[in-house]
């Protein structure tokens, strides 16, 4: 497999960065995961958008276009002979002196990560457990998708490899936070309710397109602080990414849902899968004429 660094193709096992890169050593460095459907980089404008906001605060000097990162994707589904594919694109700091920096990083090094995408299985659907470990706050004013992934690790430790069930995270005073790889949701008739930013959650590309999404299908959207008690009376849950997309719970906490069942989220499922090959951003589901 190749991978795309620094503005070159490199065969993964030749892919090599300095241990005085500062996101090795200190772990300053941002990622963005996202798919393609039919070559096309679904939302992409707003991966880089939250990117590039996050280096701007991480003082990491260096801003991507959609035309750049396009090249880059279309290179990798050519030389690793995909039609489709996972992407993991990958900024870390690049090289700095032993010691926190406050001075801009300047030379980056930037990778683009790709994979076969998995087997999508008819009815896919999962179960969510409530975790005994508590989401971590945000190391910042807001959650940044950076290499801070240990609160994640242990997290995936504590629920096992099953790729069938997904663990949610509490915050520390009890309210409904995220899961591991995934922001939360669940519906009561016409409205649809998701714990806020405000809990520390980072804001999950496809959480905010599915909010947007369902806001101009006629559903109402709450966003707030939730406990355990308020989702257990769900009609309907699905939990969100950028992969594994609108993925509906058979099982909260022990508490039976409809899963792939659910009429309202089949709704959502097959309205996010008409846009999948052809927009760049959320803001585009405004210009779609939706009678």
């Amino acid at each position: 497999m190749y991978l795309y660094m620094n503005g070159e193709l490199v065969p993964k096992e030749e892919a090599l960065i300095s241990p005085f890169d500062h996101g090795f050593l200190y772990g300053v460095g941002l990622f963005e995961t996202f798919r393609t459907y039919n070559g096309h980089p679904f939302l992409l404008d707003d991966h880089l958008e939250r990117l590039n906001r996050g280096l701007e605060e991480l003082n990491i000097y260096v801003q991507y276009t959609r035309s750049e990162i396009l090249h880059a994707l279309q290179l990798l589904l050519k030389e690793n002979k995909l039609k489709d594919a996972y992407f993991r694109l990958n900024v870390s700091a690049g090289l700095g002196e032993i010691g926190l920096q406050t001075e801009p990083y300047v030379k980056p090094n930037m990778i683009i990560f790709a994979k076969p995408l998995p087997s999508r299985r008819s009815g896919q659907e999962k179960r969510a457990e409530i975790l005994k470990l508590n989401r971590n706050t945000p190391e910042g004013a807001e959650r940044l998708k950076s290499h801070h992934f240990l609160n994640n690790i242990l997290a995936k430790k504590e629920i096992g490899s099953s790729l069938d069930c997904e663990g949610i995270f509490l915050t520390k005073e009890g309210f409904l936070a995220e899961g591991v790889v995934s922001n939360l949701f669940w519906l009561k008739k016409k409205t649809l309710f998701t714990p806020t930013v405000d809990t520390g959650i980072l804001n999950g590309i496809t959480r905010q397109f599915v909010i947007k999404l369902a806001k101009l299908n006629g559903f109402d959207v709450h966003e707030g602080f939730f406990t355990l008690t308020d989702a257990m009376t769900a009609d309907e849950m699905f939990v969100t990414n950028s992969i594994q997309e609108v993925v509906p719970i058979s099982m909260f906490n022990g508490t039976p849902m409809p899963g792939a069942a659910g009429e309202k989220v089949k709704v959502l499922q097959q309205i996010y899968e008409q846009q999948t090959v052809k927009l760049w951003s959320k803001e585009d589901l405004s210009r779609i004429n939706w009678q």
